[in-house]
């Protein structure tokens, strides 16, 4: 099993690397005004978006595979995984909204400010947080 909670760990870092960045790219896409830098964006937020998706269904399946392995049944007071589950429930759905948002840019309806993609930037960085907090500290 430690194998596979390496592997876990990889893919939550590659998956976070995008979350992180992504949001990020879509600031500068939303401030650029020429044709060319548009498509730049859009090329890149578009591989992007590819290679977090491979982190983020490695991350599930590593994940599954150590709760079903590891933590099946729960034990008592675990809590704590309960909420973190949650917690990545939350982050699949951000997931998602990027996935929208990188649909509006690549049909030029993005409808957004850069001031709204810099406050959703530091959403999947709370979660992180919250996640590493649970995991590690256990707290209930």
């Amino acid at each position: 099993m430690l194998w596979i909670k390496a592997f876990h760990i990889f893919f939550i870092v590659s998956w976070f690397a995008g979350l992180l960045y992504l949001p990020r790219l879509f600031v500068y896409h939303t401030d650029t005004i020429d044709n060319a830098g548009r498509q730049r964006f859009r090329t890149m937020e578009k591989r992007l978006f590819a290679i977090m998706s491979i982190g983020g269904i490695g991350a599930v399946v590593t994940g599954l595979w150590l709760l079903l392995g590891w933590w099946w049944p729960l034990p008592e007071g675990s809590h704590w995984l309960g909420l973190k589950l949650i917690l990545v429930a939350g982050l699949l759905g951000f997931h998602l909204a990027c996935w929208g948002w990188l649909r509006a840019f690549a049909g030029d309806h993005n409808q957004h400010s850069a001031r709204y993609f810099r406050l959703v930037n530091e959403i999947p960085a709370l979660f992180l947080l919250a996640i590493v907090i649970l995991a590690i500290v256990k707290p209930f």
